[in-house]
């Protein structure tokens, strides 16, 4: 199940820093003046094992309350509506506000799970402050300082007690395709020849599917749920609320995915957002297979699709495990092929190696290219084991797991790769103690 968390709290309260904190990189811009935030950020978290998208709802410039009631109740209410928990920052140092008291009005009509956090609590002085903002009368404040990290734990604790449980889907549910990508790339016209008929509405303007809708598919006598979802283009650029909306609806479509299908255009290439969408599939251990769509459109020369290929791939190292297929769904090439790659990706996302085969295959790998001695200690990797998860975790059992550099996990993943069908699948390594 999805689970989402929207950071919201009126301007210069600490949500960038809140939400760079949780995401673990610095992704929103940070700035003592209010309302920088002009655009809605999202990436991947998590904690104590349980994994969530989280939203920096910011921009909100305080100019009078035409501008508040204007942002707050059209911007912020659409992530109010999609969140699992809403995270309501407000600012120890300044105490509470009457925008404070207007933001708790509109959170207390969501009926979701609200926690108060009291943000830069960074003193003793500070933080008695925290007390002011019972008067909301949202229960207990967390205390918190966003800046250095004091006092998350207790609150992320809380925070994802709220969660929907993960369900791990059953051997024979059909497998879920989120077709994903940035506005008029072609998903919605992708999805129409597979289907023979105009399941979603196709025009030249972008933006067009505004919410992710499921189709049942059937091909060779195999069930698939596809997901048709609204183009997911560049922060700056989603300005209006309904576009916000199509964005919150599209990450959800990809949380609850098992492949998710990214498609280019062809004559625009892999562009920056494109990369944050596949970074962020894999963090959630989707698998994945690229489509450049409109082909057609390019003038071609010998082995110019492999040159494409290759270029593209090396953007995207180190996740350049992913399958490229060159489509046109305008001129119906390619079609079917796509979606019989997607399966088989699918396939792979739930391989199950025999341990027998792994310690045949990989350990003369690493007698031939053992592991760099550290401090003058020799690392042994003496057995190799699939871990019994949802998705590829291969366990390796070593004298010294504490000293194997990324490196050779590289060269190990690798191995992997070559010896077994993994194409496609996000590998996650453990070093275990033998």
């Amino acid at each position: 199940m999805k689970n989402i968390v929207a950071i919201v709290g009126r301007p210069n309260v600490g949500k960038s820093t809140l939400f760079n904190r949780l995401v673990e990189q610095r992704k929103a811009i940070m700035d003592n003046e209010s309302g920088v935030t002009r655009d809605r950020h999202y990436g991947y978290a998590e904690w104590i094992g349980k994994h969530f998208t989280v939203i920096d709802t910011g921009g909100y410039v305080q100019n009078g309350n035409a501008l508040f009631e204007h942002e707050i109740r059209q911007q912020v209410q659409i992530a109010i509506d999609e969140a699992t928990v809403i995270l309501f920052l407000v600012d120890c140092k300044d105490g509470l506000t009457g925008l404070d008291k207007d933001f708790a009005t509109i959170l207390r009509a969501a009926k979701k799970p609200v926690l108060v956090v009291a943000n830069k609590a960074d003193s003793v002085r500070t933080a008695l402050m925290m007390h002011d903002f019972h008067a909301l009368g949202m229960g207990e404040p967390y205390s918190i300082s966003s800046a250095s990290g004091s006092g998350t734990g207790e609150l992320l604790d809380e925070m994802v007690s709220h969660f929907q449980e993960e369900v791990v889907a059953e051997e024979d549910t059909p497998p879920k395709i989120a077709i994903l990508g940035r506005p008029n790339v072609g998903k919605s016209s992708f999805l129409n020849v597979l289907l023979d008929q105009e399941r979603s509405i196709v025009t030249p303007l972008a933006g067009t599917t505004r919410d992710a809708i499921d189709t049942h598919y059937k091909l060779y006598g195999k069930n698939i749920i596809l997901t048709d979802t609204a183009g997911i283009r560049k922060k700056a650029k989603v300005k209006e609320n309904i576009e916000f909306y199509s964005v919150i609806r599209a990450l959800g479509a990809l949380q609850e995915a098992d492949v998710c299908v990214i498609m280019l255009d062809a004559t625009q290439g892999l562009e920056g957002q494109d990369v944050s969408l596949i970074s962020l599939a894999h963090r959630y251990k989707k698998g994945m297979v690229i489509l450049v769509n409109k082909w057609d459109l390019i003038t071609k020369e010998t082995n110019t699709a492999e040159t494409y290929r290759k270029e593209l791939l090396k953007k995207l190292e180190p996740l350049d495990y992913i399958p490229v297929l060159f489509i046109s769904t305008v001129k119906k090439q390619r079609i079917y092929q796509a979606i019989e790659k997607t399966l088989e990706v699918h396939a792979n996302r739930r391989k199950k190696i025999a341990t027998s085969a792994l310690n045949k295959m990989m350990l003369p790998a690493i007698e031939r290219y053992p592991p760099p001695a550290i401090k003058g200690k020799h690392i042994k990797i003496k057995y190799i084991t699939q871990l019994p998860t949802y998705t590829p975790v291969i366990a390796f059992f070593c004298n010294l797991p504490q000293y194997i550099k990324p490196p050779y996990k590289r060269y190990l993943e690798n191995q992997l790769r070559s010896n077994f069908a993994l194409e496609g699948v996000p590998v996650k390594l453990v070093f275990r103690q033998k």
